[in-house]
């Protein structure tokens, strides 16, 4: 027991520990968790140590820190090779994964399942995903009813029936379960008049686990039961054994329980947290009528849905999780629940990007017949990133470039801004959707899942992906530093999305934001405020109970909090506890700004006595507002929030008036800022920083050069001078700790000459196919898909483009290599020595003192799309998808197809040049 509570102690660490002081270095010691990770599909489980082994190297070698098992469905052809799940064949594989990522420093997570959502062969019929059927009926008193009580559904003639409850004249009610025989006969007559009967039956989704890998099949889960959760667990805790082998955190993916509306015990668990009894007002629950008493049925109905998902499923698995020596990673988006709440009650909160957003970059591809129609919204991320950061823990995790676009059309060029968009919401440990475990001697491209970017060793691309992956880790190793600096909390209104007379339970999904998101105050007030610059979390009324306020200072446990001050947007329905709880907040010392007061309480339960209660509050709350001070703190209603954060002096920050967005970490004494050009224009301009720090650094993630910031006073204030062109990205370091060590950043002005490398080039292809096309000379630089050469034309890999330029003497402090024209990534050699990778725009690269007068040479090793092979073997009908399990299928869900596709540009073209500065 003692060592279990170590293990949990050292892992609590190293989710909240940051850096407590200014660091002696400025890029942080490199850790796995710094690294991106990825999800490892193993299809059909059908692995082998050999590969295993070596694919492990393989990813680790290319900047990988870890991988995220999830078994899935197989390949055809393959069936002799696949391993049922959790079988002692499966251990031993998984057994010696562990065993190897943890030589080559690597870290693994597992999914507690196969596919999605959780589910599989151990749930029977009594444990899985549950729904009512409804039967409804009319009777005329004194008439016995001819009709058999039994369930309408004709797939389950036999559900139980778990409530019966007759509406009659007068607004009389009554239940009558038990009245009712096993046969269906209800012995009951009723009085005078119309009666209306609504009988409840305890049915079944009968939903299948989604992609299930062999072993894996079977129902979903009942996700609202603890008892059926603990069933389902027991073959994991079963196989796992009671010592630690090495997994680090157990993983669960959105959720995607379909109708799943109800539970055996929900019943018995809405009389006691909302206290009246849910079978009189059934009617109520099941009415399609938009009134105001449905209204609050229905939100006391999902909220104790809510509760039990949060309390029975999510908790107690986190809790399953910390027996087993682990962790838990959870998305909570898609669920009937608090999200907030869901995202906090487990170690690592994790979003999702879904789609392909878009940027005003100049040169950034996105063509339309490659994107998802979905644009992800970076607002709904922050719901896992707040999570994190109002309870203190570090570690905020993103499945990462979900249908980013058609298969084989990624460049990392497109991943770039979108990766920065998801550290702009505040996460800091970037999960890859996803790498597929395939064989060597699988032909190419191997075995590929149907819904992800491919990052994987066939990948034309591949070789390239250090590039992408160093700069992650650079992020990642400062945004994992010190804490999140936001000042503002936001209060998320749940139970106005509650308070709804359409539906059922409202699943609060990710492709659903125009319905419960968008149309909101919360969320037009978010925006507003992000464009002021200010840094902000969004806080629930339960997290909001956990909150200290100690001598002006927010607190949660014994972890400090930046938090200044707490806005509450227009809010229709709150609860009197947490009216009473910002209270006590403000008379401790919070800053408190309403947009209005909150007109009403929620729900149906004791309902007169608790609006009497909120208007005595709201009376008080009034005569506060007035008053320069309550207790330590202060109380505003402002109509415009802004107002009252201007009034209690309370600035955002001035640097995005440069169209520059930002993400800041406090470390010790100074602070980090993440800062990211996603506009279409330059920025070169001194700025104002709200963070202390009496030296500034320059980070570049991209190159990992460092260098100190040039600086000017202007009216009392410091200014750092920013130089970032669109699509770039800085790490600002204010500190008050001096790098003597530093030379000055080499800020580039106008160039003194800008050389055109002209002439004559030699192409030569390598490491790709279908086949390699013959080498050539070129008199002019050119895409090789423009050489009229079918070869190449179907060529996916990479080809050296190798001339030679002349420099004039001189005495330039630096050299910089622009590409225009690049499709898609570079690795660059000048004299035969490596100068770096270019893959992301704008396609420049610092080429420091390799260049020298006089002749140089220069090679440009471009690696281009999967798409032009892909489509030679689609056009020749070659067999290379065929799965069990799932359809390979394109980015609209239709089966694949590449043979209409147009050739896609590969190579590179003029003009290329050298500028001096």
């Amino acid at each position: 027991m003692l060592k279990k509570l170590q293990y949990i102690f050292i892992i609590s660490l190293a989710l909240t520990a940051g850096c407590q002081r200014e660091p002696d270095t400025l890029w942080p010691e490199v850790t796995k968790e710094m690294k991106p990770w990825t999800r490892w599909w193993w299809m059909g489980n059908a692995v082998d140590s050999a590969n295993l082994r070596s694919l492990l190297q393989e990813y680790q070698q290319r900047g990988f820190g870890g991988v995220e098992i999830a078994p899935i469905y197989g390949a055809k052809g393959y069936e002799d090779q696949y391993i049922e799940h959790l079988s002692d064949e499966w251990m031993k594989r998984l057994r010696f994964t562990l065993q190897t990522a943890d030589s080559l420093g690597m870290g693994v997570d597992l999914t507690n399942g196969t596919g999605w959502p959780f589910g599989g062969p151990q749930v029977d019929t009594a444990d899985a995903a549950t729904k009512l059927i409804v039967g409804t009926y009319k009777l005329q008193g004194e008439q016995p009813l001819q009709k058999k009580i039994r369930s309408s559904d004709p797939k389950q003639p036999n559900a139980p029936l778990i409530s019966l409850t007759a509406y009659g004249p007068d607004n009389k009610t009554l239940l009558l379960t038990d009245k009712v025989d096993s046969s269906g006969t209800l012995h009951w007559m009723a009085d005078k008049g119309t009666w209306e009967l609504y009988a409840l039956f305890l049915g079944k989704t009968k939903q299948q686990v989604k992609r299930a890998a062999p072993g894996g099949e079977g129902l979903t889960l009942d996700h609202f039961s603890k008892g059926a959760l603990d069933r389902y667990l027991q073959p994991y805790t079963q196989a796992l054994g009671k010592e630690r082998i090495g997994i680090r955190a157990f993983y669960n993916d959105s959720y995607e329980v379909y109708g799943a509306d109800w539970t055996e015990a929900l019943f018995k668990t809405f009389r006691a947290n909302r206290g009246y009894d849910l079978r009189y007002y059934v009617r109520d629950l099941l009415s399609r009528d938009s009134t105001e008493q449905v209204a609050r049925i229905k939100s006391d109905y999902r909220e104790t849905v809510a509760e039990m998902l949060l309390d029975n499923f999510t908790r107690h698995w986190t809790h399953w999780a910390h027996e087993q020596h682990g962790i838990t990673k959870n998305q909570a988006h898609g669920s009937p629940g608090n999200l907030l709440d869901l995202y906090a009650a487990v170690d690592i909160p994790e979003a999702e990007t879904f789609g392909s957003s878009y940027f005003p970059i100049p040169g950034l591809r996105r063509d339309s017949a490659d994107i998802r129609n979905v644009d992800p919204d970076p607002m709904m991320l922050k719901f896992a990133s707040s999570a994190a950061h109002v309870t203190g823990k570090n570690l905020v995790s993103s499945e990462t470039f979900t249908w980013l676009t058609e298969h084989f059309k990624t460049s990392w060029a497109q991943c770039k801004p979108e990766v920065d968009q998801v550290f702009l919401a505040g996460i800091n440990h970037v999960f890859y959707h996803g790498t597929t475990y395939s064989p060597r001697e699988v032909p190419w491209p191997g075995w590929l899942f149907y819904a992800s970017v491919n990052f994987v060793p066939a990948n034309s691309l591949w070789s390239h992906l250090d590039g992408m992956n160093r700069y992650i880790t650079r992020v990642q190793s400062i945004l994992q530093s010190g804490k999140a600096d936001n000042e503002l909390l936001i209060y998320w209104p749940i139970y106005d999305i509650w308070h709804q007379p359409k539906g059922a339970l409202r699943a609060l999904k990710v492709h659903d934001i125009d319905e419960w998101l968008h149309p909101t105050e919360f969320y037009k007030q978010a925006l507003q405020l992000q464009e002021e610059g200010y840094s902000f979390d969004f806080v629930s009324d339960h997290l909001l109970e956990k909150l200290q306020v100690q001598d002006g200072n927010w607190v949660t446990g014994k972890e400090s909090l930046p938090y200044r001050a707490l806005l509450i947007p227009k809010t229709d329905k709150m609860p009197v506890e947490t009216l009473e709880r910002l209270i006590h907040l403000a008379e401790n010392g919070a800053t408190l700004i309403f947009q209005s007061l909150p007109k009403d309480v929620p729900g149906a339960h004791d309902l007169e006595r608790r609006r009497m209660k909120l208007a005595q509050v709201l009376e008080n709350i009034k005569k506060m507002s007035r008053q320069p001070k309550v207790g330590k703190g202060k109380i505003l209603v402002k109509e415009i929030l802004r107002d009252g954060l201007q009034e209690v002096s309370l600035p955002g920050e001035a640097l995005v008036k440069t169209g520059l967005r930002f993400v800041r970490r406090k470390v010790g004494t100074g602070h980090y800022y993440y800062l990211v050009n996603l506009t279409g224009k330059r920025v070169d301009e001194y700025v104002t920083f709200n963070g202390a720090g009496a030296s500034w650094y320059i980070l570049d993630p991209l190159s990992e050069k460092t260098g100190r910031a040039a600086i000017m006073s202007k009216n009392n204030q410091l200014k750092v001078r920013v130089q970032l062109d669109p699509g770039e990205s800085w790490i600002l370091a204010g500190l008050h700790k001096e790098h003597q060590e530093l030379v000055d950043w080499q800020y580039l002005e106008k160039p003194t000459a800008s050389i055109a490398i002209e002439g004559k080039w030699r192409l030569t292809f390598k490491d790709g196919g279908p086949t390699i096309p013959k080498a050539r000379n070129l008199d002019r630089l050119m895409r090789w898909t423009d050489l009229q050469d079918s070869a190449a034309n179907n060529f996916a890999g990479k080809a050296v483009y190798m001339s030679t330029f002349e420099l004039p003497a001189g005495s330039a402090k630096e050299y910089v290599l622009k590409l225009d024209n690049l499709f898609e990534s570079a690795r660059i050699k000048i004299n035969g020595k490596d100068a770096g990778l270019i893959w992301s725009l704008p396609y420049k690269l610092r080429l420091g003192n390799l260049v020298r007068p006089g002749k140089n040479t220069i090679e440009i090793e471009v690696a281009n799309l999967m798409a032009n092979r892909t489509r030679y073997m689609d056009r020749r009908k070659m067999k290379w998808r065929e799965y069990n399990g799932s359809q390979f299928v394109n980015i609209d869900y239709e089966p694949f197809d590449a043979s209409n596709w147009k050739t896609s540009p590969a190579g590179l073209a003029g003009p290329v040049y050298i500028e001096c500065y």
